[in-house]
C-alpha cells in the first residue's frame, strides 16, 4: 500500500527532453546548410562558369580536352567542335569534353 501511494504523488517527466522536436531537428538542419554552403554552391558556381567558358570559345582557341588531348579549335558546330589535335588530325567532340581553355586560368 506504501508503494501505490507513492507512486500516486509523483509527477511524470516531460516527454522529448527540454526542446522537443525542434531540439532533434535543428542538427539536422544545420547539418544541411553548413553542406549547402561548402559543397552544393561551390559546385554550382564552378559548373557555371565552365558553361560560359564553353559559350564563349571560337575557332583558333587552343582546349585540352577532359581526356588530356591538346588541341585547337578549328570549327564550331551546334553541339560538337572540330579539334585539330596533330597535322592532318582532326576530330569531333562535345563541347562538354571540354576541360578548359589554355591561357586562362583554371580556378
Amino acid at each position: 500500500m506504501l508503494n501505490s501511494a507513492y507512486a500516486q504523488n509523483q509527477t511524470p517527466a516531460p516527454a522529448g527532453g527540454g526542446m522537443g522536436l525542434l531540439g532533434s531537428i535543428l542538427p539536422l538542419i544545420l547539418i544541411l546548410v553548413v553542406l549547402y554552403f561548402l559543397i552544393i554552391l561551390p559546385q554550382q558556381r564552378r559548373q557555371k562558369k565552365h558553361q560560359e567558358m564553353i559559350a564563349s570559345l571560337k575557332r583558333g582557341d587552343r582546349v585540352v580536352l577532359s581526356s588530356g588531348i591538346l588541341g585547337v579549335i578549328t570549327n564550331v558546330k551546334d553541339n560538337t567542335f572540330i579539334v585539330k589535335i596533330a597535322e592532318n588530325t582532326e576530330i569531333e567532340v562535345e563541347k562538354s569534353a571540354i576541360a578548359y581553355k589554355i591561357g586562362t586560368s583554371t580556378s
